[in-house]
């Protein structure tokens, strides 16, 4: 066999976010999040499951760290959680918040680890919540001091900083659809929260850079962008349907971080909801900061074409008619996404073609399959064969990515460990490693030791 080898300084690690797996979720003066509320509603998750104790990272830092470690992994991406850290959301900074994350930061770099840090992965404090959450200008204000004050406490350690992770969700799942906290359904709520997200990132980005001190320090925001297709390649409607989606999906995001403006199609596309008022004098200029990696999870493809005026499942973008998912054929995912490896390779390429001036970095990849734990010599195993396919197959399209030229800097499985699936609750396992959840033990499954071995070797077989 040949052996593809990764890049040298190329990043391989896992990532987990903090209402995940964390779990605590009242202990040590941390307020709740807008995923607190939510799960403890009736009827938002599956079996009415909640964070409050997840994989219970909390307790168990020095065991998971040791896990990390033993995985041989360059990094851990992992996330910090608003409302651990200040927990009316504005105000004073809880202590022991920034202990805790501390004490992670240090663990990792005593293991020979880096951390990869990002400040919001869907945990909105409630306070700021009830005050309009992402459809106010204040949250984003209050976002740029949470920033400052993780940045002022770890800035001499931590090289790279992430703003935000995905607000796609943040905004179309959980202010249009409402299968996401906090659970709206508004579409110009959703559009309200799109700027007000562009405009945390670009204060948030701008307060580290006032705080941090580590010279080297990288800053990065991340994005599901999505790797769409049109039903029909010939079809001037089909192929016009990609654009309104990626619009609202990708370019909403990238143009006015990046460029510094919001898409005119977008607004175009959205002007009988609204016209775009909320976005005041000089605030694409505060957006447009810039940075040094744009991170991309990617997990399937789409794949659209003209539809109905208003589609009646799936996620819900607001503004786009007659626009309608088409079905994947299998094999699929437990979260019944298509598999598609090269849809990775494809989404790097747009990336890179739109925006060369940036590093880009996969910050989530990895997959939902039915794990069952298995005793064989006294040793208890997950034999996950389909999840270490998806994984071998995915590396492989990165590094292709790589060898053509693509300034691709690492990789991140998602993830570490089983943990909390949001609305599916504890139903769907994506980790490499298998968490009981009556008893918190870790039982790294196959693709724990096949990452393992690739982190050992440093280079895939073809």
């Amino acid at each position: 066999m040949s052996r593809r080898e990764l890049p040298e300084g190329f990043l391989l690690g896992a990532a987990t976010a903090a209402y995940q797996i964390e779990g605590a979720a009242t202990e040590d003066g941390r307020g709740p999040s807008i995923w607190d509320t939510f799960s403890h509603t009736p009827g938002r998750t599956r079996d009415g499951d909640t964070g409050d104790v997840a994989a219970d990272f909390y307790h168990r830092v020095d065991e998971d760290l040791d896990l990390i470690q033993a995985l041989h992994l360059d990094a851990y991406r992992f996330s910090t959680a608003w409302p651990r850290v200040v927990p009316a959301g504005t105000g004073a900074v809880n202590p022991a918040g920034l202990d805790f994350y501390e004490r992670v930061v240090d663990g990792l770099l005593a293991r020979g680890v880096e951390p990869v840090v990002t400040l919001y992965h869907w945990d909105l404090p409630q306070a700021l919540q009830d005050r309009g959450g992402w459809t106010s200008r204040e949250t984003s204000e209050a976002f740029a001091d949470y920033a400052a004050a993780l940045g002022r406490r770890l800035g001499d350690r931590v090289r790279t900083w992430t703003t935000l992770n995905e607000p796609f969700c943040s905004a179309y799942v959980g202010y249009a659809e409402g299968r996401h906290a906090p659970g709206r359904q508004s579409e110009l709520e959703a559009l309200q929260a799109v700027h007000h997200l562009n405009l945390a990132h670009g204060l948030g980005i701008a307060a580290l850079r006032s705080v941090v001190t580590r010279p080297d320090a990288s800053y990065s925001v991340t994005h599901n962008l999505a790797s769409l297709y049109p039903a029909d390649p010939d079809s001037a409607e089909d192929r016009d349907a990609v654009r309104q989606i990626e619009a609202l999906h990708n370019r909403a995001w990238t143009e006015p971080q990046l460029r510094g403006h919001l898409p005119e199609d977008l607004v175009a596309d959205t002007r009988h909801i609204t016209d775009w008022s909320f976005v005041l004098p000089g605030d694409l200029e505060l957006i447009h900061q810039p940075i040094d990696v744009l991170g991309i999870n990617y997990y399937t493809t789409g794949v659209v074409a003209r539809g109905p005026e208003r589609p009646t499942e799936g996620t819900v973008y607001p503004g786009a008619t007659r626009v309608r998912a088409v079905e994947q054929p299998g094999p699929l995912t437990e979260m019944g996404w298509h598999l598609a490896p090269h849809g990775l390779y494809d989404l790097l390429a747009w990336a890179h073609e739109r925006y060369p001036e940036l590093d880009l970095m996969v910050t989530e990849n990895g997959a939902a399959f039915a794990d069952d734990v298995v005793v064989e010599d006294g040793e208890k195993r997950v034999h996950d064969k389909q999840r270490v396919d998806y994984l071998r197959d995915h590396v492989g399209e990165a590094l292709r990515a790589v060898e053509d030229g693509i300034p691709l800097t690492g990789y991140f499985v998602w993830s570490l460990m089983d943990n909390f699936e949001w609305a599916h609750g504890y139903s769907k396992r994506f980790g490499i490693t298998y968490v009981d959840y009556a008893t918190q033990e870790r039982i790294l499954k196959d693709s724990g030791r096949w990452v393992a071995d690739l982190a050992s070797a440093r280079a895939l077989p073809s």
